[in-house]
């Protein structure tokens, strides 16, 4: 028995692996792209299949496909959703920038598929592809595929982060440490307002995020080749929109301007750079874990990191803090993938971008990164931290910049010299300044006292 069988196109015939779903134009962009062995990401596929089965029941309605062809159609795609559909779909990433490789791959092994249903023949262009070119379709399953990773991962992953960080602080409220600026000592913080600070960078990335949600779930399809609509029925759009927000649960609507959609991606770019501050937040947050966990004898040695593995194949007992230093990397890779997606945008050349698969890839793993670090974060790392309440008090104890209070009572240049005194011979600043102001003790001791600090004023 043959490995391989026989299909034809437009250019010809090919062979292509006997047990395939997909046709000869597939197999062209499997030969033509042999450059990064990394295919379209899953949620970009399942998002495309979605949109197939979108567009055949906005079809049967319009007339323009029958009820057999358009049911045979979906229950393609329901066949291919339920198992491991990834295999079906080998074409690289880097590829012909509109992307109508891999439309033409998901046309073919829907066809397959539906053929055997209906037992007669479903074309993959003239049915599974009708109304549609990739031109309008691979922008659309960008669109469609961020949307749904923003509303399945990242969002519910931001807010269960949210959602620990505030747990936490009402935890450690009563810890009261030494703030730094410039990563020297500076005036006391709560842990709790650390930690809120943490939340509201967190929250506001949230909302930004969720800004450009209904840019986002505004759909290119319908407008075909170049924005014109040709070869589409005029109700298709809508029709397409309606089907979709009923498979998905999401609510998509057509696209005001279908010339824009297809001939930019504006709206990926603008979404980039939101998932960018995202990783920016994410950044500085796992950077103060490091920094506060930082020792545990010679570093600041303020928290304690759970411990989750050996931190060293030499040098026994070491642990280090993986779970900040792994987010520290995902912020990074989120931050060049913007860089990408933003020189991939300026590739909109009149009527149609064409860099469409790698603005995919890259949004969809910027979106799935910080999702699975965003919940790692959370639970392995702000959750389970310990204060180690002695280091706080020690630091705070010898910290001259407390003296800071006293500059309305003394004036800042006699408060400069109790600091730097308390500072060349390592006093706490209430014993210097007990020396250098007619202040009693006790009245220094309320006017220094951390936690009154914390509150600010005068």
């Amino acid at each position: 028995m043959s490995d391989t069988r026989i299909e034809r196109d437009s250019m010809g015939e090919l062979q292509v692996p006997a047990q395939a779903l997909y046709g000869a134009q597939t197999q062209r962009a499997v030969d033509n792209f042999p450059i990064s062995g990394q295919r379209m990401p899953a949620q970009f596929i399942r998002a495309l299949l979605l949109a197939k089965s979108a567009a055949a029941k906005a079809n049967v309605e319009l007339e323009q496909l029958t009820t057999e062809q358009g049911g045979a159609i979906v229950k393609a795609v329901e066949q291919l959703l339920a198992d491991d559909f990834l295999q079906h779909f080998p074409v690289d990433i880097f590829q012909t920038g509109s992307g109508t490789s891999s439309n033409m791959n998901a046309n073919e092994v829907i066809a397959t598929l539906a053929s055997r249903v209906l037992g007669d023949a479903v074309n993959a262009n003239d049915h599974v592809n009708c109304g549609q070119s990739s031109n309008d379709i691979i922008p659309t399953t960008i669109h469609v595929s961020a949307a749904l990773a923003l509303h399945e991962q990242l969002l519910p992953a931001l807010r269960h982060l949210v959602q620990v960080i505030d747990t936490k602080a009402a935890q450690v409220h009563h810890h009261v440490k030494t703030g730094r600026t410039h990563l020297m000592d500076a005036m006391p913080v709560r842990m709790s307002q650390v930690l809120g600070g943490w939340s509201a960078q967190i929250q506001g990335a949230q909302g930004h995020l969720e800004m450009t949600l209904p840019s986002l779930q505004s759909l290119a399809q319908g407008g075909t080749a170049v924005g014109t609509g040709i070869n589409a029925h005029p109700q298709f759009a809508a029709g397409f929109a309606c089907q979709l927000s009923r498979l998905t649960g999401v609510e998509f609507v057509p696209g005001e301007n279908l010339f824009a959609l297809i001939g930019s991606q504006d709206t990926a770019v603008a979404l980039s750079g939101q998932l960018k501050t995202t990783a920016v937040a994410l950044m500085k947050i796992a950077n103060d874990l490091r920094w506060m966990n930082s020792g545990p004898l010679a570093g600041l040695g303020e928290i304690e990191l759970q411990a989750l593995q050996p931190g060293s194949s030499i040098m026994p007992g070491k642990v280090n803090p993986v779970i900040p230093e792994a987010t520290a990397m995902v912020a990074a890779q989120v931050i060049g993938n913007d860089a990408t997606i933003a020189i991939a945008g300026q590739s909109g050349n009149f009527e149609l971008n064409v860099m469409l698969p790698v603005i995919a890839r890259n949004l969809l793993e910027s979106i799935e990164l910080m999702a699975n670090a965003s919940r790692l974060l959370a639970d392995k790392a702000i959750a389970s931290f310990k204060v180690n309440e002695s280091k706080l008090h020690e630091a705070l104890s010898r910290n001259p910049i407390l003296v800071t209070a006293l500059n309305p009572i003394i004036g800042y240049l006699k408060a400069a010299e109790i600091a730097k005194t308390a500072y060349r011979q390592g006093r706490p600043v209430i014993d210097v300044a007990l020396e250098h102001t007619e202040l009693t003790r006790s009245q220094l001791e309320v006017l220094l006292d951390p936690e009154k600090l914390t509150a600010g004023g005068i």
